[in-house]
């Protein structure tokens, strides 16, 4: 498929910009990207750290840590901009970040999404007030 130029685009959340350029995805979005993600993740755990980036991070928790804020503090950076395709990116990187972290510090993911679940439904400013107490 042609890209078309950023300006004139109006991507919506299945196209990525590269380059100024507005390239469609095919890739589902749902929530079986981030558990193929956690997959990949996991998969890497005592790899070769020669080769492997999330071997590396799954090898020192500190610097695993360390790269998530850095994404973190990337993220708020791209969001004060209003750039919504960089926001995109690091809002990307910070979940990839965070996942690794959680996987370094041996929380599985679902632990997380129990979490939500459990938040589901009650007001955030209550949520809030009840850990508190």
């Amino acid at each position: 498929m042609a890209a078309e130029k950023k300006e004139d685009a109006k991507p919506d959340n299945r196209a990525r910009v590269i380059e100024g350029e507005v390239h469609e995805s095919t890739a589902p979005i749902t929530l079986d990207i981030l558990q193929a993600l956690v997959a990949t993740i996991e998969s890497r755990r005592g790899g070769d750290t020669s080769t492997s980036y999330t071997a590396q991070l799954l090898a020192n928790r500190q610097r695993a840590f360390q790269k998530l804020g850095e994404e973190a503090t990337e993220a708020i950076i791209a969001g004060l901009s209003e750039d919504k395709a960089a926001l995109a990116e690091e809002a990307a990187d910070v979940l990839y970040h965070l996942l690794v972290a959680l996987a370094a510090a041996h929380v599985p993911f679902e632990d997380v999404l129990t979490v939500l679940a459990e938040r589901r439904g009650v007001s955030g400013l209550r949520e809030k007030a009840a850990r508190k107490l």
